[in-house]
């Protein structure tokens, strides 16, 4: 706050002297030497007495007071406060005398000053400038301290006397503040508010050189001083410090066909009238001066560039420098070609066979251009770059949870020389892989796609191709399945082979075959329900020969006949496949002790009607059971048996299927194929084959009545064979042309299920030789047998009747003839006429189960007919089964490996 000052009169009287009295008068006088006085502030007054040379003592009143407050004998009274002071002197000893009182001095207090600060020539100032600050206070006798940024336990100088003021060279760019205070004696004043100086950056020039810093000896230079502040510029020059006088004034200087003696440092200033008046000196700039330069033309490739890959030319000067455009010079056979860059790199991003070639290079800058030499010449060769080929192992198309491998191959190359990228699908799946292979150890349906690779070589990092996509699937079950050649109907002595194959894969497979048979130990599989007779998966211990994929009999024996499969193993953690379907093999013999008896005797039957099957051996009929194999893959267990007869009460067209007699020593009579028809009509035809020569005779029958006599037509082969006034065909002389498929068709009735006619060729000197053998054989017998009876008389009678027995039928053969002379002993036209005995109007239940709908196999009947033989067929290696004695049956398989049993009739 400012204070209004006051005045202190004093009213001075001088010296009293006493002209008349001789009486001396006290002079009151402030000793400080200033009349301003501030509140707070101590004065000292003073009382003289001119003239007295005594010794005095001082009494001091205070605002006219009658006593004095305060006596003493100096001569000097400080005080502090505002008033009126008088004085008056008592002399000390001699003749004691009193001064008249003084004049009054009145002391009238200011208020306690603040000081103000001048800043000269002005606040806003730039580096290296200086400023003057002055501290304004209105009174006398003070001293002065400054300070800065309110540090005011730290002045920055010492108050000195009579100085107020403060000179400072700024360097720093910024803001700052000063400030100042006033002291008399032991006063202080209060502290001024802030001055303010701003410092700016004094404008520093750069020098700009075109084209660069190190030029060659006929280049041309410009020297540019730039200043960014101000437009009123005068420019000076320097080279090493001296000015250049030819340049002064201008911004540019500039150096034509410059020379070695013009190298150096260069510096500029800058100067003007108003304020800043100069500038600072800019950086010195060396100037380099060379001789003409040549470039150096490099590769980053070492060797061939591999096509599809880039490849970067480096032109480099030296020494450096900066400006230069550059030329690149390609030389070919034919043609050269030039092409500018920018930069010192000139890159071929794809290469091809056609980039091969020569290549220079010089670079140039200013204008006009400047030109450096041609570099020396770099040979660029190209060659093809390789294309990977993508191997799957062990197969292309796999199963869920195999071990699966991939490997990427690359010609003259390894694990040492490149690393492999891989995609799926096209999609980045490992990058910079250290390894051709990378796979799945239990491989899933998710990693099917399209895989590819690409190299990249570890000693320059070039790039192969990409490899052509191969195409890994991956299925759920891997099966096999099993076929056969030629048919699965055989005779001893042919050759058969199963081929076992995996569905939609062939490679790295091997495999193992397997029959199925009764339960016991060994058996890799059981198969079979509660109640039922199980049947194992036996491996085959010749099942070496099945590798490939084969599995040959040659030749066949009855003994062969059953059902096979196979299995497939890969990989060296080994993965199996499922069991293949069932192949079932009927192999026929020439002779069989046992014969399947078949009432009634025909291939084809009603569904619903009754069937028997019996085993009759030559010599002892026990021991022998019916098994059969229906064409639904199931093993058949009749649940009616007496003794070695099957009986089926109820046929269905599950039934359809081969049968045969089987021992418990595993021997098995020769099969028989039997076909149940749902529908009306059926054909009749021989179970077994006959021989050329014969009659045959077939018959087309309906399920409740006689055909009508009208319009039933016979077929072979699917061609019409015969039109009958009746429903029977008769062929009075079979021969061997007479082979094939037979049906019969009805136009009202319907048609019948096809059945396979087979025709044996007769061999009339083999089979007498055989028959005069067996005659003589018999005749010892008989001659032994006579002479044991004529030890027993009472048993004559009955012991002359086993040869008359034996011989009523020279043409029967004995054990080892053709066997089907021994499946019905019935001529043919008994069994015609026990035929056509039947009572067809009989009304009979069809039972049809759910496999009825599938009995679409059972409309073929494989039958062959018997054509009697004189002697016994020779066998001949290799033969076909074409004229064999052979049941055909062509039954569905399926993939089930499971083998399902019947029991009494019933599934």
């Amino acid at each position: 706050m400012e204070l209004r000052p006051v005045c202190v009169f004093l009213w001075l009287t001088g010296l009293i002297r006493c002209t008349q009295t001789g009486v001396l008068k006290a002079t009151l006088r402030v000793q400080s030497g200033w009349t301003q006085v501030f509140r707070g502030e101590s004065v000292t007054l003073k009382c003289d007495i001119e003239g007295g040379e005594d010794k005095w003592t001082y009494s001091w009143y205070k605002n006219g007071a009658e006593n004095p407050t305060i006596k003493q004998s100096e001569n000097t009274f400080e005080v502090s406060d505002e008033a009126t002071f008088t004085c008056m002197g008592n002399r000390i000893g001699g003749d004691p005398q009193s001064t008249e009182m003084s004049d009054p001095v009145t002391l009238s207090m200011l208020g306690k000053p603040k000081p103000t600060v001048s800043v000269n020539p002005q606040s806003s100032v730039y580096t290296g400038d200086r400023v003057t600050l002055t501290c304004n206070l209105l009174s006398t006798g003070w001293t002065f301290l400054w300070y800065k940024d309110y540090q005011e336990s730290n002045p920055l100088s010492p108050g000195t006397t009579d100085t107020n003021t403060l000179s400072v060279t700024v360097t720093n760019e910024g803001v700052t503040q000063y400030y100042c205070k006033a002291q008399r004696g032991n006063y202080d004043s209060e502290i001024s508010d802030p001055a303010t100086i701003t410092v700016r950056v004094r404008p520093k020039p750069a020098v700009k050189v075109q084209p660069a810093e190190r030029v060659f000896i006929g280049e041309t230079v410009t020297l540019t001083c730039e200043i960014q502040t101000g437009e009123s510029w005068r420019y000076l020059w320097y080279r090493n410090n001296e000015e250049l006088s030819d340049a002064a004034g201008k911004k540019t200087h500039t150096i034509t066909d410059i020379e070695e003696s013009n190298k150096g440092d260069y510096t500029c200033k800058g100067t003007q009238s108003s304020d800043p008046e100069y500038t600072q000196a800019s950086d010195a700039v060396t100037l380099t001066v060379s001789e003409n330069p040549k470039p150096e033309l490099t590769s980053d490739l070492k060797g061939a560039v591999l096509t599809g890959n880039s490849v970067t030319l480096s032109c480099t000067l030296k020494p450096q420098s900066a400006g230069w455009k550059f030329c690149w010079i390609k030389t070919t056979q034919s043609t050269e070609t030039e092409t500018e860059t920018k930069t010192q790199y000139y890159t071929i991003r794809s290469v091809n066979v056609s980039d091969e070639g020569q290549y220079r290079c010089r670079a140039g800058r200013g204008n006009p251009v400047y030109y450096t030499d041609y570099s020396d010449a770099l040979w660029v060769n190209v060659t093809e770059s390789p294309k990977p080929v993508v191997t799957i192992k062990p197969d292309k198309h796999v199963f869920r949870g195999e071990t699966v491998t991939l490997r990427c191959e690359i010609q003259g190359g390894g694990d040492t020389e490149w690393t492999y990228s891989w995609y799926k699908n096209y999609y980045t799946l490992y990058i910079f892989h250290t390894t051709q292979e990378f796979g799945f150890r239990s491989v899933r349906n998710d990693n099917s796609g399209k895989y590819t690779c690409r190299g990249r070589r570890n000693s320059d990092s070039q790039r192969s191709e990409i490899s052509d996509a191969v195409t890994l699937t991956v299925s759920d079950v891997a099966e096999a399945v099993v076929s056969v050649s030629p048919l699965c109907w055989l005779t001893e002595g042919d050759s058969v082979t199963l081929s076992c194959e995996v569905k939609n894969s062939s490679t790295g497979w091997t495999f193992s075959w397997y029959t199925e048979v009764p339960s016991r130990n060994g058996l890799i599989k059981m198969t079979g329900s509660p109640g039922n007779v199980l049947y194992g998966s036996k491996l085959l211990s010749d099942s070496s020969r099945g590798s490939g994929g084969s599995y040959t009999l040659s030749p066949v024996t009855v003994k062969n006949t059953g059902v096979y499969m196979c299995s497939a193993e890969r990989g060296e953690s080994v993965f199996h496949t499922r069991f293949s379907n069932l192949q079932p093999l009927w192999i026929t013999g020439a002779s069989s002790r046992v014969s399947l008896i078949i009432n009634p005797s025909r291939t084809q039957h009603f569904t619903a009607d009754s069937l028997s099957l019996s085993c009759e051996d030559q010599s002892d009929s026990t021991g022998w059971t019916v098994r059969g194999y229906t064409y639904n893959e199931t093993l058949f267990e009749c649940s009616s048996v007496s003794g070695s007869t099957c009986n089926i009460s109820s046929l269905s067209t599950s039934h359809t299927g081969v049968y045969w007699c089987h021992s418990e020593s595993g021997r098995r009579s020769n099969p028989v194929n039997i076909t149940v028809h749902n529908g009306d009509v059926i054909l009749e035809s021989p179970v077994h084959p006959v021989t050329e020569g014969r009659p045959l005779i077939l018959r087309c029958l309906h399920r409740n009545s006689k055909i009508s006599d009208f319009g039933v037509n016979f077929y072979k082969n699917d061609s019409v064979l015969q039109s009958q006034t009746t429903a029977a065909m008769t062929i009075s002389t079979v021969s061997k042309s007479d082979e094939g498929f037979y049906h019969c068709k009805h136009p009202e009735r319907g048609e019948s299920p096809k059945s396979w006619i087979s025709v044996r060729a007769s061999d009339s000197g083999s089979t007498g030789v055989i028959i005069g053998l067996r005659l003589a054989f018999l005749f010892v017998i008989l001659m032994i047998v006579l002479i044991l009876l004529l030890h027993f008389k009472k048993k004559k009678g009955v012991e002359y009747q086993t040869p008359s027995t034996v011989n009523q039928d020279t043409n029967q053969p004995a054990d080892g003839d053709n066997i089907y002379e021994n499946a019905d002993i019935r001529t043919t036209e008994d069994s015609a006429a026990g035929t056509s005995s039947m009572n067809h109007s009989q009304d009979v239940h069809r039972n049809k189960t759910q496999n009825d709908a599938a009995a679409g196999l059972s409309d073929v009947t494989y039958a062959d007919i018997e054509l009697k033989n004189q002697k016994k067929p020779k066998r001949k290696q290799g033969k076909s089964s074409e004229g064999a004695d052979t049941v055909y049956s062509e039954l569905k398989q399926n993939t089930d490996k499971v083998i399902k049993t019947q029991k009494g009739g019933k599934f």
